[in-house]
This record gives structure tokens, sequence and C-alpha cells, in this order.
């Protein structure tokens, strides 16, 4: 009996080709029309070069590195880490920072769930607990850490954010550690279920 192939997983592909092509429109109108939306002082020069960097970091390393293993492109790693450029920039682009209360708290809760998964999906292949924690919180906090500092190196020293900085950051960093918290417990029950009963 020949193993049937596994099929190419659109729906990632689609995402996240999607969300790169998104984000890259997003960041050109930004630049050129910097006065549309909530993009003015939010220190758009970095982002643009810093933001589609971290939206291809996943197909350059593989294509510098990991490509001659003949294994699969890891796409839902990819859209995964992908969608938190995305949609930081798509957020900005609306206004939704500065015109909802607790948006950028959101951000930062679901966008450590999905950079912690995709982070997780793309260098773990265990379902235990206790390493899937291990890793979101080093990978996680440390991230989160450095999301802060360039946050700050960008445009939060020169803004009148700065007054109330010391309190959003420690907020920031408190959801976005929780939110790898979530992204562990998620993929650790998504594994856990996909494992074949020792029963069968």
């Amino acid at each position: 009996m020949t193993t049937r192939p596994d099929r190419t997983p659109w729906v990632p592909i689609v995402l996240d080709v999607a969300a790169k092509a998104g984000l890259i429109v997003l960041l050109i109108v930004a630049t050129v029309y910097p006065d549309v939306g909530g993009v003015r002082g939010k220190g758009m020069g970095v982002r643009a070069v810093a933001y589609p960097i971290g939206a291809f970091i996943v197909p350059i390393v593989w294509w510098l590195w990991l490509r001659r293993r003949r294994t699969a492109y890891p796409w839902w790693g990819d859209v995964l880490i992908t969608l938190p450029w995305f949609t930081d920039t798509l957020g900005n682009r609306l206004n939704l920072f500065d015109t909802l209360v607790s948006f950028d708290d959101w951000m930062h809760y679901v966008n450590w769930i999905f950079l912690t998964a995709g982070a997780l999906v793309l260098t773990t292949s265990t379902a235990a607990w206790w390493p899937l924690l291990e890793r979101a919180l080093a990978f996680g906090v440390t991230a989160a850490l450095g999301w802060e500092l360039g946050e700050y190196v960008a445009f939060i020293r020169f803004s009148p954010e700065l007054v109330t900085a010391y309190t959003d950051t420690l907020g920031d960093m408190a959801l976005g550690t929780l939110g790898s918290v979530t992204a562990a417990v998620a993929l650790w029950l998504l594994r856990r279920r996909a494992e074949p009963s020792p029963h069968r």
C-alpha cells in the first residue's frame, strides 16, 4: 500500500501571503501618506525597516539554511510569526490604538499568543507541557522586553506618552507574558489531542 502524500496546507499559505502583502502595502501607504490614520509620531521609519524583517525572517532563514534538509516549509509557524507585524500596522493605520481604550492591551496579549505560538511551532515538537511553557516564557518575555525597548527608542522618548511609559511598559510586558503562557497551553492541548491513543 502506498502512503498518501500530505496535502499542501492552503489555509496557512493564503493567510501568510495575505498578511505579508497587506503589511507591505500598509507600510508603503503609511510612509507616503503619514497624516492619514494614526501613524504620525509612531516611529514609522523604524517600523518600515523592522517590520518586514520580522515578517520575512522565517522564509529568509529557511531559504538560507534549512531548505537543503528537504523538509516541508513551516507555513503555520511562518503565518503565526507574520500576523503580529501585520495586525500592529493595521491597528495603527486605522487609529485603533488611540481611539479604543483597551486595544493596545489586547494587541499585546493576542500578538504574543501568535508570536510565541509561531516560535514554539518552529522550534519544538514536544507535547510535554513543561518544555513548552519553559520555552514560551524564555522567548515571550525576552521578545516583550525587546519590543518595549524598540518602542522607547523609536518614538516614546520623544512622545507625550513618556509620562505614562513606565506603567504602560509594565502592563504590556505582563500581557505579553500572559499571551506567551496562553500560547504554550494552547499548543500543549492541541499536541496532546493529536497524540495517538495507547489503547488503539
